[in-house]
């Protein structure tokens, strides 16, 4: 029994993964960390870690990346692998969870959806085949409360697409501001906003006279909840270290 601390328990994913929890026998929610007490749950809920007392494998954190230092804190302090589901860290406080991976187990990935992850892998196989005989464009669409743009997941596509070119790439976010033709160099990056859209990434390989594209779509956030718990029965014996989504689809 995988025993968890739900660090933003009463926000949306939250809530989303203490049912998905509650419906699980091979994990618990032991207790929250929440700044927002008016929800009602089914365990103890604190808005001092420091407060809780008792014995737990694993934390969760899906609250808003100002909270993270705390809950490095907390873990480092009791020696506990924290899983990091938030998304907008800035480079200093990935550099800052990263040092803390020399002292715990530290799990992160851009977007914590397995079917996302496996879209990656594929994109890195796709772009080591077509490379230099394709152009690249990456488009994603969310909901019109998203506030970042392009999405954390759009950069992490984007990312392992670069890493696996020969040569570094350019973005180019959008186009409206470029006035030249299109450099053979360039990973194209597009956002949509609208209604109530939870999250399509698609990437498009073009090249003459033919088109090739990859598509993840979720449709609700259990996509992420569900990973996340994965996430947590996988590190809670792990040593200190970095892991992420890469570490659980190998295994598989």
């Amino acid at each position: 029994m995988t025993k968890i601390i739900m660090n933003g328990c009463n926000g949306k994913m939250g809530q989303v993964i203490t049912r998905l929890v509650s419906e699980d026998s091979e994990c618990e929610i032991i207790a929250g960390f929440d700044v927002n007490e008016a929800i009602e749950n089914t365990y103890p809920v604190f808005t001092n870690p420091d407060d809780f007392t008792g014995e737990a494998d694993v934390v969760i954190d899906f609250s808003h990346p100002s909270a993270l230092t705390n809950i490095l804190s907390f873990c480092k302090k009791r020696r506990l692998p924290v899983i990091l589901a938030t998304t907008g860290f800035t480079d200093d406080q990935k550099k800052e969870f990263a040092a803390a991976s020399n002292e715990i187990p530290v799990f992160f990935s851009a977007n914590m959806s397995l079917g996302i992850n496996l879209l990656i892998d594929l994109a890195r196989k796709a772009t080591k085949l077509l490379e230099g005989n394709f152009d690249i464009e990456i488009v994603e669409r969310h909901h019109n409360q998203k506030i970042d743009a392009p999405s954390g997941t759009a950069l992490a596509i984007a990312d392992a697409i670069d890493e696996t070119l020969s040569y570094p790439a350019e973005y180019v976010y959008d186009r409206h501001a470029v006035r030249r033709k299109r450099k053979k160099t360039e990973i194209g990056l597009h956002a949509v906003r609208g209604g109530t859209i939870v999250g399509d990434h698609n990437i498009i390989f073009a090249g003459t006279d033919e088109v090739i594209e990859l598509k993840h779509s979720a449709h609700s956030k259990e996509v992420f909840a569900v990973g996340a718990i994965k996430a947590a029965k996988f590190i809670k014996d792990k040593p200190a270290g970095m892991y992420n989504m890469n570490d659980i689809i190998s295994n598989l």
